[in-house]
């Protein structure tokens, strides 16, 4: 995707991927109740808040919910719209990147067309590209995500250190970090969507600082994943961990585990987005956490930062309860609504001037963002689900010993030339 189509993040941000955890809540299969809703959502730690008030705002009406971790979610949500078991509203994933994205959702006609809803026409021009199919929209996005660096500020001090500047900084403080036996990043990979996010850190300014139009290469087949600079992202999220970066066994940890490592101060901080500071802040309320930019160089003035629109929500195309799913779905994106779920998630509104405020956490990202130094999370408009899938897959094996960085970087490249 290339740059210039998201002028938005110049003005706006929030979540990739908001991705939840934990499952709660009952099973949500459409049920035709007009005061009953069935949802499905990875927005856990946030979406609670957001049914509470929709209940309090709409009274007699229930919502019921199930909360699951992006890659169960993914598994399902196919499954249940072919058998006509899916819930009224459902997470969607902007663009094309994952199996439960927009595009990958909207094709088969499984999403209902949300282009006449009001706040529809009030996205900005950069949303449009990755929340609509076939120029229709049926995605509602209500924020915008930053991927990078999320540090403990009370461990930094405890353990006499300051965030990186550099990527020779950076590789000096995780030595320093393991050396006092507080290792430097929480990483939760058992959770294999988590893999991509680190990489994306580096991708941003080893690939697109020095040329914005790659993903207009890569489209036009004159660029490739292999033959880029892909290679020494990959190659430094391996040196990243051979410096011990990270804390043991990588692969044996969950997201939520990682959570609760860089939240507790047994690691400094954890490579994430923006919306892992809502879900630390709630395991630590008197903790302080700043995001700022993954050091990829040594020459901060090439750094950018992974930033995109996060997964909003789609209704059912088969839905029995489509006045009830479209009230939910004009609430979260009302300024009330929008308020309710940034504020929750420390996220940034999709919509500019609607009233939420922003954390002080992000000060960082949102200058890259008034700077135009961000770039879109890479899988959003990648021609289909598969290159991620292959990538997320890949990097884990790379983890475990059984692959290597040009092996999954040609399978990538294969999948990605195969098209839609």
């Amino acid at each position: 995707m290339h740059l210039s189509r998201i002028p938005i993040l110049a003005a706006a941000l929030t979540t990739a991927l908001v991705l939840g955890a934990c499952s709660s809540g009952t099973n949500a299969g459409s049920g035709g109740d007009d005061k009953t809703l069935t949802l499905a959502s990875v927005d856990q730690g946030s979406i609670e808040d957001v049914v509470k008030a929709f209940e309090t705002a709409n009274p007699g009406v229930k919502v019921r919910y199930t909360t699951s971790g992006a890659d169960q979610y993914q598994q399902q949500i196919r499954t249940q719209l072919a058998s006509g078991t899916a819930p009224d509203v459902m997470t969607v994933w902007p663009g094309n990147g994952n199996p439960g994205a927009t595009f990958v959702l909207a094709k088969p006609g499984y999403l209902m067309d949300l282009s006449d809803q009001p706040w529809a026409a009030r996205l900005p021009a950069g949303l449009k590209g990755v929340t609509q199919y076939d120029g229709k929209t049926y995605n509602a996005v209500f924020g915008l995500n930053g991927i990078g660096a999320v540090y403990n500020q009370q461990a930094l001090d405890k353990a006499g250190l300051q965030a990186p500047t550099t990527w020779t900084e950076l590789l000096t403080f995780c030595r320093a970090a393991a050396g006092k036996g507080t290792p430097a990043f929480a990483l939760g990979i058992q959770d294999n969507w988590v893999n991509q996010l680190a990489l994306y850190a580096l991708v941003a300014t080893l690939v697109y600082g020095p040329d914005k139009d790659f993903d207009t290469k890569m489209q036009s087949g004159s660029a490739t994943f292999a033959q880029s600079p892909w290679a020494a992202a990959m190659a430094k999220y391996q040196e990243m961990d051979k410096t011990g970066c990270f804390q043991k066994n990588p692969l044996g940890t969950s997201y939520e585990a990682s959570q609760d490592l860089a939240a507790t101060g047994k690691t400094l901080g954890i490579i994430q987005g923006n919306w892992v500071v809502a879900l630390l802040k709630g395991k630590n309320p008197a903790g302080t956490f700043t995001l700022r930019a993954l050091p990829a160089t040594d020459t901060p003035a090439t750094f950018m930062m992974p930033a995109a629109a996060g997964a909003g929500y789609g209704v059912n195309a088969k839905t029995k309860n489509k006045e009830l799913a479209l009230k939910f779905i004009s609430y979260i994106m009302s300024p009330e609504g929008m308020k309710v779920f940034n504020t929750k998630q420390g996220s940034l509104p999709s919509i500019p001037d609607n009233g939420s405020g922003v954390d002080p956490a992000f000060t960082e990202l949102t200058t890259y963002l008034k700077d135009n130094k961000t770039v879109p999370f890479m899988d959003q408009l990648w021609p289909n689900a598969k290159v991620q899938q292959t990538m997320l897959s890949g990097l884990q094996e790379i983890f475990s010993g059984q692959s290597t960085p040009d092996k999954v970087l040609a399978a990538m490249d294969a999948d990605y030339k195969a098209g839609a």
